[in-house]
């Protein structure tokens, strides 16, 4: 779309000029003026257009070069799932072997647990089926891993620094008989535990003395006032390094300082316990 029209336009405005008024060339010279000025702009669009075109179909090579990759990465991948499939088989069936195998040793660790918990349930209700439900509230029992614990601070036994039982503990002891005298087959170990205070008194050399004689006083007062088989009782001191908890305030001290009745069934118990653990 080119005009040349230049030319003729100088010689009709040659021949306007001399039979046409000064108006009139003025009008044909703006109408003149004006496409001259429209086909300028007509050219620039037309270079501009062809700028765009160049322009895509450069982009149209890349975009295919494109495609054609990912169709064949996508060739090479169903190739690789292909093989996996028809050559596979073997490592999924070991895979399912080993998840089966995890699975069956989860529910033996479950179930092993689940065992466990009913054991100790059996263990302290029949170990505490002897008090009532006031006479628990003095005495701590515990069962872990299938050993009964009975807690007593010394406070409730002792009077500081001595190893000579009070007469205000003679009923908190007949209640731990009462335990220990309706299991007989049991063994019982009496052990004594203190705080880090030292002591130094003409008959108690250290805390190791005082752990273990106070041990030896519940013993012998389970043997003498409450009945309990010596042959079951062993009396052992710990002295001060079996803390329940840290040394370094009152109430720490006070939860250290205690004797412990562990209760110890042996085998032959442990299996009928275990027998009359519920099954779920």
């Amino acid at each position: 779309m080119k005009f040349t029209i230049l030319p003729v336009a100088v010689i009709a405005a040659s021949t306007l000029f001399s039979c046409v008024s000064q108006k009139k060339y003025d009008e044909l010279q703006n109408k003149f003026n004006s496409a001259y000025s429209e086909n300028q702009g007509c050219q620039t669009e037309l270079a501009v257009a062809k700028a765009k075109l160049a322009n895509f179909e450069s982009n149209q090579g890349q975009y295919e070069n494109t495609v054609q990759s990912e169709r064949n990465q996508i060739k090479q991948l169903q190739e690789q799932l292909k093989n996996c499939i028809n050559g596979g088989t073997k490592n999924v069936s070991e895979l399912v072997k080993e998840i089966n195998e995890s699975n069956k040793y989860i529910k033996h660790l479950v179930n092993a647990k689940s065992k466990s918990d009913s054991l100790n349930m059996v263990l302290t209700n029949n170990l505490t089926r002897s008090l009532s439900s006031e006479e628990t509230k003095d005495v701590d029992v515990k069962v872990l891993k299938g050993v009964v614990y009975i807690s007593l601070a010394d406070n409730m036994l002792y009077k500081s620094g001595s190893y000579e039982i009070s007469p205000a503990a003679g009923e908190t002891l007949s209640k731990i008989a009462k335990i220990i005298n309706d299991y007989r087959d049991y063994d019982v170990l009496i052990e004594g535990n203190t705080d880090n205070v030292p002591i130094s008194k003409p008959n108690i050399r250290n805390n190791w003395d005082l752990s273990a004689l106070r041990a030896s006083s519940v013993v012998q007062a389970l043997q003498n006032q409450y009945g309990v088989d010596p042959k079951r009782m062993t009396a052992g001191g710990r002295g001060e390094f079996n803390p329940l908890t840290t040394n370094a305030t009152p109430d720490g001290k006070s939860k250290n300082r205690r004797t412990q009745i562990i209760i110890l069934p042996k085998l032959d118990q442990f299996m009928d316990l275990i027998g009359q653990a519920p099954k779920n």
